[in-house]
């Protein structure tokens, strides 16, 4: 068999020659594309558009010596558009005077809902200043005063605010925008924006506040959308050296048009090979860093095993798409959508097209817990449903440097639950010294993190035999020692988990992390257990076994269980062993994991400490 060849530079290059709008010897203006951070969240893995100009420039020069690159503006993540660097220092402070001194004009697109028909041309001008958890706000103004300035001889009436947020007044700077509607379907618009002012989230606060949003905003409450809908359209400035006119333009995106003229596509993008791509591409994009990590990062860092398209986190309900190493397995939950095999089919051929090496599928019913046989080949075939298959039946993937076997082909499960990485990484730096305890194991990856991050033992404890002897194996890849007999550091029990916590508590055993990762319903022949009303009790259960400041990591991968009902779950079961609480609080989410605008993600976590 004549095996493909995946290249990740190719599904995640670092910019090509399209992306250049304008470029001479002193000046070089990008598309940035919506996803592509402008700084980046994490240092120690850079993946924002600097970087990657930088090496795109690098690799076309052929030099060993890093291009300069002067910063002088920032778009949002997920804001599309033109950026400008200079690529001499000498042109700096010439390009930052025009920043500074507003002579150079910022022009912008914006899809908006509840732009009043008869604006067709207006000013915004507000007073903004810093809100809280990184809002601007709009500070009240006197009374009387326009939320929004006509031009000379305009008419109509004027549409009233909706409140963002008011203030005192104090800090506040003002903020001009100047608004054109270039074109309009039923409720949504598609605005051109001239920004006089260059404040922080300008657009996106002002148009809120005259209550249009933007598409897509989750910080402005705006409306579902595949991402914020903000396109930064063009520049107008004097040539820092020449001082000669020059327009950089950058068209308005497909999506965006596309968003005005049909609105959320929801599951229709599927009929659509174009909107598909460009969803497919989305989510690309914001997987850059996890999709180089296997190349770019050190070995002790590297990731080769993360979520590249998450349901409507990612504008494409009903599919689940996970990356392992050069093959991708998707996840389409039966019924409704995915009755058409056309569009399944269409779905995978477009996954296949990104350029992995093969592509597993896994049907899911709704409720996949009450199946018998989930290795069912029409579910989930044992190969792939394009491309090739795995060298192996088992592969090694990296998950920041640990490695973790899995089964591609070996029913809908493949051996790790991949929305838990910073979990992990939290009990690997919390393990030193500690005794873990690991309930629902499954193979026991929380285990090894535990184990590599110094654990003096751990215990896991799952129903399956079958997974721990899977967990076995994930021991043995990652080099540690299991050793044998009642004194062995790293100890595996097959057994019902709450029979294990109420003996283990009647013999006094106390552990310093224990972690709770259930499934939302299980039952055996003494006990039914469903997460969103027994939780508690699991929890009740559980405290019995921690030590004094001992450390609850409490998590539920179901949707109908809220993060708030979580926590309020861990404080009853402490509360009723009379346990009293040092910390409690609630544990960041997996960033390729993200949840649909305005609702929380599947999976919720919490980490309880005890005085």
């Amino acid at each position: 068999m004549v095996r493909a060849c995946m290249e990740r530079e190719r599904i995640w290059p670092y910019l090509g020659e399209e992306h250049v709008l304008y470029e001479d010897d002193d000046l070089i203006a990008v598309h940035k594309p919506a996803g592509v951070p402008s700084q980046a969240a994490n240092p120690d893995r850079p993946d924002d558009i600097v970087m990657r100009l930088r090496a795109f420039l690098a690799a076309r020069e052929g030099g060993s010596r890093e291009p300069y690159l002067g910063v002088h503006q920032r778009l949002d993540r997920d804001t599309s558009g033109v950026l400008l660097f200079t690529k001499r220092p000498e042109v700096n402070a010439a390009l930052a005077r025009q920043f500074e001194g507003r002579t150079l004009k910022k022009h912008y697109l914006a899809a908006v809902t509840g732009w009043p028909a008869h604006a067709r041309e207006i000013t915004l001008d507000d007073q903004l200043r810093k809100g809280d958890g990184g809002r601007m706000e709009v500070v009240a103004v006197a009374r009387g005063r326009a939320a929004m300035r006509r031009p000379p001889g305009s008419r109509g009436p004027q549409r009233p605010r909706n409140e963002v947020g008011t203030g005192s007044g104090g800090g506040a700077q003002r903020a001009l925008t100047h608004v054109r509607v270039k074109t309009r379907k039923d409720d949504r618009a598609l605005l051109e924006l001239r920004l006089e002012t260059g404040r922080t989230h300008q657009a996106r606060v002002q148009l809120a506040h005259a209550g249009a949003p933007i598409a897509g905003d989750p910080i402005y409450r705006g409306a579902q959308a595949p991402r914020l809908m903000l396109h930064a359209a063009g520049l107008e400035l004097e040539h820092p050296r020449t001082g000669k006119h020059l327009v950089i333009r950058d068209e308005a995106p497909a999506d965006m048009v596309d968003y005005v003229a049909r609105g959320d596509r929801g599951a229709s993008v599927y009929d659509d090979v174009a909107a598909l791509d460009r969803a497919l591409a989305l989510a690309v994009e914001r997987r850059w860093a996890l999709g180089r990590s296997a190349e770019r990062d050190p070995e002790e860092r590297r990731t080769t095993a993360f979520r590249l398209v998450n349901e409507e986190g990612d504008a494409l309900p009903g599919l689940a798409v996970d990356v392992y190493g050069e093959h991708l397995v998707a996840q389409l939950y039966v019924g409704g959508i995915w009755e058409e095999e056309a569009r399944r089919e269409r779905v995978l051929d477009r996954l296949h097209a990104l350029g992995f090496d093969g592509v597993y599928l896994k049907l899911r019913p709704k409720q996949a817990n009450v199946l018998v046989d989930t290795r069912r080949d029409d579910l989930a075939p044992a190969l792939p449903v394009r491309g090739v298959p795995t060298a192996s039946k088992e592969i090694e993937i990296r998950e920041e440097g640990v490695p973790y076997r899995v089964r591609l082909g070996d029913g809908l499960s493949t051996g790790i639950f991949l929305d838990q990485r910073p979990n992990r990484r939290l009990v690997r730096e919390l393990s030193s010294g500690a005794h873990v305890l690991n309930l629902f194991s499954y193979t026991c990856a929380f285990s090894v993190a535990a184990a590599l991050g110094g654990a003096a033992r751990t215990v896991s404890v799952d129903a399956s035999a079958l997974a721990l002897e899977w967990g076995r194996s994930n021991f043995e890849a990652a080099g540690v020692a299991l050793g044998t007999g009642p004194s062995a550091a790293h100890s595996f029990v097959a057994e019902d988990v709450f029979a294990w916590l109420a003996r283990a508590a009647t013999k006094k055993e106390r552990f310093d992390i224990v972690i709770v990762d259930p499934p939302s319903y299980s039952s055996t022949k003494k006990r039914r257990f469903v997460a969103e009303s027994d939780y508690d009790d699991l929890v009740v259960l559980a405290s019995r076994v921690l030590a004094p400041r001992g450390k609850l990591v409490a998590c539920c991968n179901h949707r109908g269980l809220a993060r708030a009902k979580l926590r309020r779950f861990v404080a009853q079961g402490m509360h009723a062993e009379k346990h009293e609480l040092a910390q409690l609080k609630d544990l960041p989410d997996a960033p390729d994991f993200p949840p649909p605008l305005g609702r929380e993600p599947h999976m919720k976590s919490v980490l309880a400490t005890l005085l």
